[in-house]
């Protein structure tokens, strides 16, 4: 029987990402991920913390106290080196409504919109979770570099991506392939991270 595995995210995208991910890194390794969709009550989990880290451990626990599931959770956004760092863990609500990708990239361009392209530099940043039913907690992080162009390109990924091209490359996140930026991106190398932890944890 396969062990299961919570991915705390409501964000279908988000939640395909992670899966395409773990189902990689995870290789032989039999595990059924579920989604916040496979629990029709599951309530909204304020994200209070003021890290990338905190909000993640936050999720994760609540997962794994009211499943009693392992649960993965993540949390990731962009810090903007212009903005210090912001929009950061307020990434997913910038413009003030929680999701609202073009809202929140649309202010972002328009609030660094004279910065000179040499000072656009950021980086997407991606803290995951593990939180066992038993207590035990991991935490991983990943970067991804680059900077911040002036207009969209691509029509790939979610979030920042149309306007963010990593270092060394020269495509957006939002025009590489689900594989290319897997490869590359904040959130693959984090989960890849983790998996190591998730192959060790779970029942095989």
């Amino acid at each position: 029987m396969n062990a299961r595995l919570l991915l705390a995210t409501g964000n279908r995208k988000k939640l395909a990402e992670l899966q395409r991910i773990l189902d990689s890194a995870l290789g032989l390794h039999q595990v059924e991920l579920v989604g916040l969709g496979d629990f029709p009550d599951y309530p909204d989990v304020p994200e209070t913390g003021l890290t990338f880290g905190e909000n993640a451990l936050i999720k994760a626990r609540e997962g794994a106290k009211r499943t009693g599931l392992p649960t993965v959770a993540d949390d990731s956004g962009i810090a903007v080196n212009a903005l210090n760092g912001m929009p950061g863990v307020f990434s997913a609500r910038w413009a003030g409504r929680h999701g609202d990708d073009q809202a929140n990239l649309d202010l972002l361009l328009a609030q660094i919109s004279d910065v000179s392209d040499e000072h656009r530099g950021g980086a997407f940043v991606c803290a995951a979770a593990l939180v066992l039913p038993n207590g035990r907690e991991h935490l991983v992080e990943g970067r991804q570099t680059g900077r911040l162009l002036r207009s969209r390109r691509g029509d790939g990924g979610f979030g920042y991506d149309p306007i963010f091209v990593g270092d060394g490359q020269d495509r957006t996140n939002a025009e590489l392939s689900p594989a290319e930026k897997d490869a590359i991106s904040h959130r693959g190398k984090a989960f890849r991270e983790l998996a190591k932890v998730i192959a060790k944890e779970l029942p095989r």
